[in-house]
């Protein structure tokens, strides 16, 4: 046998291990695009030991670092553990702040009593001044001032309610984390812009923009609202009320109205008996509102109103909030202390979802005019 049968060329050796060091440079050189386990297959064990994640899997012992300590594997597990964190299709922006948890009404309330408010109470609007016989018959026959003890709590809310949503603050997100959470009863949070506020019943995509006339107080609110034991299920109670195929309504636009009639009944010092009775200002606020809301759901099923009825039902509320709100007062007393013994009075758990539908033209009670027309009968 020929010494040539054996042996390659010189030529055709060289272009043989050119070949097949192409080869493994090519496995070896990957896009960001290309997947890393295909170019396990036809790469050396050898050649992995440039790889930095099999790395240390070839170290000598002296160089081996605990895996609990590398730094690559600390970062992974951050990765992972925030994972859990994040919604699928929450669209929008997310979230600066790192998921946290569910913020209570005394918490959020502690923030504004700390929190520098001075250009909030610069925008309070000036109470009416009286003249002549109104002074005199208010005197008389109108309700008594508001203690002055309980002055500086009156201010505060007034004051809140002049105060735009930030979504910068921490604390303010927090507020709408926890109201998107306890209406939905969803683990995650959610992006701060997004449809899914629509679906809570805000008019688009930003809730800020739906506070006007109410401000935070009205996020505020709606937080009393889901946090508090005694109302969490006046609240999903109305929420399924909102979402009825026929008679559905916005349900954050109409609680941010109600907002808007307990601030005046408070300006217009309709409050103060019973406020001075009670010794808080901020208790008997939060009251007025869930009572509002309550009697708004028990009109609104039991008469059968749909959304074209929203603005005479909002003007009949903010004049029974004024005239006499210790009956709506005593009517959501009656309420809370059935819904201990049983199901709550509404009977709204058979409410069905609303489809969708186009965006709706919801008309505020500070939209109203005076001399809008008064309703005609029933059809």
């Amino acid at each position: 046998m020929n010494e040539g049968d054996c042996h390659p060329q010189d030529g055709e050796e060289k272009e043989d291990g050119q070949a097949m060091r192409t080869s493994d440079e090519a496995s070896l050189q990957m896009d960001e695009q290309d997947s890393f386990l295909p170019a396990i297959r036809c790469v050396p064990i050898s050649a992995l030991k440039y790889r930095t994640v099999l790395q240390a899997l070839t170290m000598e012992d002296n160089e081996l670092e605990p895996a609990g300590d590398s730094a690559e594997m600390l970062r992974a597990q951050e990765e992972w553990e925030a994972v859990e964190d994040i919604q699928p299709g929450a669209g929008g922006r997310e979230s600066p702040h790192r998921p946290g948890k569910l913020i209570s009404f005394s918490e959020a309330l502690e923030h504004f009593q700390t929190a520098d408010l001075s250009t909030c109470r610069k925008r309070i609007p000036p109470a009416a001044p009286r003249r002549g016989l109104s002074t005199f018959c208010s005197c008389l026959f109108g309700p008594p001032q508001l203690l002055d003890g309980l002055q500086e709590e009156r201010d505060l809310i007034l004051a809140i309610a002049q105060c735009s949503l930030d979504n910068e603050d921490p604390v303010h997100s927090r507020v709408l984390q926890t109201i998107y959470k306890k209406l939905t009863g969803s683990r995650f949070d959610c992006a701060l812009y997004g449809a899914h506020w629509e679906e809570l019943g805000f008019q688009g995509s930003n809730p800020g923009t739906d506070l006007r006339g109410a401000g935070f107080l009205a996020l505020l609110h709606l937080l009393y609202l889901v946090m508090d034991s005694k109302t969490f299920l006046l609240a999903h109670e109305i929420f399924r009320l909102s979402q009825h195929h026929t008679q559905h309504f916005p349900f954050c636009v109409m609680s941010v109205n109600i907002t808007r009639i307990v601030i005046q009944a408070l300006r217009e010092e309709c409050l103060s008996k019973e406020c001075n009775r009670q010794h808080t200002v901020i208790a008997v606020v939060n009251s007025l509102y869930a009572a509002t809301f309550l009697r708004l759901a028990h009109v609104w099923r039991t008469e059968r109103k749909t959304i074209l009825d929203s603005s005479f039902v909002l003007k009949d509320l903010e004049v029974l909030a004024k005239k006499n709100p210790k009956q709506l007062l005593r009517s959501l007393e009656a309420y809370l202390s059935h819904g201990t013994n049983g199901p709550a009075p509404l009977g709204l758990s058979g409410a069905q979802s609303a489809p969708e539908s186009p965006a709706l033209a919801f008309t505020g009670i500070c939209d109203l005019h005076p001399d809008t027309p008064e309703r005609g009968p029933p059809v």
